[in-house]
């Protein structure tokens, strides 16, 4: 009787430690939803989803509904992330990035300003979105996971906070501040309090992101080079056929959370446009309406500030500003982890925050970041504001909303008007000081409060030459040199950036060299550009490998093949994976400049091992290196790093291929004829259904992508009709 009674014991015990709290998600609460919506789902004969509602809302419903079809996997996993309760379903690894999302404040900013930044028909909008998924999750419970559920229009919101610091690199400044010898992961919190017989052999470092949200945002360091993205338009002045045309073509990660999914909204209140997002996002982030369309581009701006606090040597919780002591704001965070999966852990450590911002205490100081777009939630609301944009008027009157902290745009419209806008939150910041440097923290005047504003922004609208170019450069350098916007009129301390990628270099030469009236075919070939520009370091680079003088055979051979080299990416090219092999390693080499004949040797002799050991021989053709794989599907593929056919390869492995993990994913080139009709090609790198190998939407556009053929997007509602799959409402009944 004892033992039964010790064992029942030991089962409540464990349940409690499991948690066996009612679940906060039944199925039944939400069957009703779809009663609430008026929207149908229907899917073209590639798979893509063409929403149709009576109301803006209406279409929010079956956009997730739709969405979470395709995606679910990669929406639920993003949940626990954005709400920094991520380490109870991924363990420690998910308490790092839990702490970064308490640590900023993000629900703080969210509980309290959620009702009162947003409006009302946005709310209304991103809770529809959020019914859409939480009818998805009830009509399909053996699809989920009931501990993420339900997800709420804050949960929406939350991801685009978060998200958004990503991309302009705040995470890579706390990284710095942290210092890779000397930062004090929250792992090591875990193990001082955690009993050794229960401690992880592993440790995390800070901010580590969770495994299903490792694939890297544009710009992150992938196989070298930055992986960027393109955006250029021509005026009916310069084509010859008076014609308004855009090129859309942000690069992104070939698969996981932010890759491009391709979708059509429409409703009766006047939404009606189709293009790129990633899963989880209620708008389009990059596409076309009837009457205009955009492209974005990754900028990096200086925009984050570190500041070194004097601390109190008697309280550790105060610092000084303006000659007296300030009490810096301290809170609990806790970071709950889930042990082994299924042991709950609470781990407590310190939030803190100075008038500043939020602060960093670490072996080697105290360290307080101001960054921007703290506090700013409403970026969910500008994407819809451009959604729903009639006109230039329209559209331009969303980009003052000035809620994302960076980005560029290339606009184009029916009424022929083009547009590049380096927007950005630039902080008005004190001459005194050097802004690339760590700020003294002692001085309020340093806080700055004020962003320039949307007209101080670098721009070009109109331009006499009749282009705009962005391929993440400098914002000085996008058109005809005349009619760039003036580096000499603003201050240095803004911190805008001033280098060029080679797409830039070279999508700028091509204008200059097609000139004065560009083709469709023309300006095709200019998205499709698979050389590299003379006037980037990597050919500096192949100049210092011509200038040396080797003994060993293997390196004559390689300088042979690099002098023969014409710069080109195509298929049949036999330079192309020597060269690119060595530009990403000059890339690599913060003193390249300075390189002695050994380094040169040792950094060339580098990649003759490399190709000699995977594919045999110094030029292999490039399509037998350079693959676009997708399941069985292995075909050849041209482009390549930093090329404007952007291809980026990784894992050169044993069978001797790259294969394509980033670069050129959903891209579209859209025109508006001389009497204002539209016609858009587009193309995605494999096709509508990102998760389900089973189904003929997993690949069937990988063959497309790979020989450059396009095709029409099915906008039109004619042509959608002619190319319809199936219709149906949220939940699988059939619209005849």
């Amino acid at each position: 009787m004892r033992s039964i009674f010790l064992s029942s014991l030991s089962v409540c015990v464990l349940f409690m430690l499991i948690g066996c709290a009612e679940p906060a998600f039944l199925a039944e609460d939400y069957l009703y939803l779809e009663e609430r919506y008026d929207v149908t789902i229907r899917r073209d004969i590639r798979g893509v989803p063409h929403i149709l509602g009576e109301t803006n809302a209406d279409a929010a419903f079956g956009f997730a509904y739709a969405q979470a079809e395709d995606n679910w996997q990669l929406i639920e996993e993003a949940m626990p992330f954005y709400r920094g309760n991520n380490g109870l379903f991924i363990g420690q690894d998910g308490a790092v990035t839990d702490f970064l999302v308490h640590w900023l404040g993000i629900w703080q900013t969210l509980d309290a300003n959620y009702e009162w930044d947003l409006s009302p028909d946005m709310r209304a909008y991103i809770e529809a979105y959020a019914d859409g998924l939480n009818f998805y999750a009830a009509t399909h419970p053996d699809a989920v996971d009931e501990r993420v559920l339900p997800v709420t229009g804050k949960d929406v919101v939350a991801g685009f906070m978060l998200r958004h610091l990503m991309f302009y690199g705040f995470d890579g400044v706390v990284r710095e501040v942290m210092g890779s010898e000397r930062r004090r992961a929250v792992s090591d919190v875990i193990r001082q309090i955690t009993p050794p017989a229960l401690q992880l052999p592993t440790e995390q470092p800070l901010l580590e992101p969770p495994a299903a949200l490792k694939q890297p945002p544009p710009e992150i360091m992938m196989t070298g080079v930055p992986v960027g993205s393109n955006a250029f338009a021509i005026a009916p002045k310069i084509s010859d056929e008076g014609a308004t045309r855009i090129a859309i073509n942000s690069h992104q990660p070939a698969t996981g959370p932010v890759a491009w999914y391709e979708a059509h909204l429409k409703s009766a209140e006047g939404l009606n446009i189709m293009g790129g997002l990633f899963p989880g996002s209620p708008t389009v982030s990059v596409g076309f309406t009837e009457n205009l369309a955009w492209g974005a581009t990754v900028n990096r701006p200086d925009l984050v500030d570190v500041f070194v606090l004097d601390i109190n040597p008697d309280n550790e919780n105060q610092y000084r500003l303006d000659g007296q002591w300030r009490d810096l704001e301290v809170r609990d965070i806790e970071l709950k982890i889930r042990l082994w999966g299924f042991l709950p852990w609470t781990v407590t450590e310190q939030g803190l925050r100075s008038e500043h911002g939020p602060v960093l205490r670490t072996d080697h100081g105290t360290y307080a970041i101001r960054y921007a777009g703290m506090g700013e939630l409403r970026q969910v609301e500008q994407w819809y504001r451009m959604n729903l944009a009639q006109d230039f008027t329209d559209w331009k009157e969303a980009m003052r909303m000035m809620t994302f902290a960076s980005f560029n745009f290339v606009y184009a419209d029916k009424e022929g008007n083009i547009m590049f806008l380096h927007n950005a939150l630039t902080p008005k910041r004190d001459i005194r000081y050097d802004w690339q440097s760590y700020l003294p923290g002692d001085d309020s005047a340093l806080i700055w409060q004020e962003n320039l504003s949307f007209s101080q922004m670098p721009q070009v609208t109109n331009p006499d030459s009749g282009f705009v170019f962005s391929a993440n450069q400098t914002p000085f350098n996008v058109t005809a040199e005349a009619e760039n916007p003036k580096e000499s009129a603003l201050a240095p301390e803004h911190g805008f950036q001033t280098d060029m990628s080679n797409r830039a270099h070279r999508g700028l030469e091509l204008f200059s060299a097609l000139g004065p009236m560009i083709s469709k075919e023309e300006f095709s070939a200019i998205k499709h550009d698979k050389f590299y520009s003379p006037s980037t370091f990597y050919v500096a680079y192949l100049n210092t490998i011509a200038a040396q003088s080797f003994t060993d055979p293997s390196l004559q051979r390689a300088q042979q093949v690099l002098a023969q080299w014409d710069l080109g990416t195509d298929v049949d090219n036999t330079g192309a994976a020597l060269g690119t092999c060595v530009f990403l390693a000059a890339e690599r080499a913060d003193d390249r400049e300075s390189h002695d004949a050994q380094a040169v040797a040792d950094l060339l002799g580098d990649c003759v091992e490399t190709l000699l050991a995977t594919t045999g021989r110094l030029d292999p053709p490039w399509g037998e290196v350079n693959r676009h794989v997708r399941g069985d599907v292995n075909v050849p593929v041209g482009g390549g790093p930093d090329i404007l056919r952007a291809i980026y390869g990784r894992d050169l492995n044993d069978d001797g291929f790259l294969t394509n993990v980033a670069g050129d994913g959903l891209y579209y080139l859209v025109a508006w004829g001389a009497e204002g009709q539209l016609s858009v090609e587009g193309v995605h790198q494999f096709g509508s259904a990102t998760l389900d190998e089973g189904s003929p939407h997993y690949s069937d556009q990988v063959l497309d992508y790979a020989n450059e053929v396009l095709h029409a997007p099915l906008f039109d509602e004619d042509a959608l009709q002619a190319n319809l799959l199936r219709a149906y409402r949220p939940g699988g009944e059939l619209v005849q």
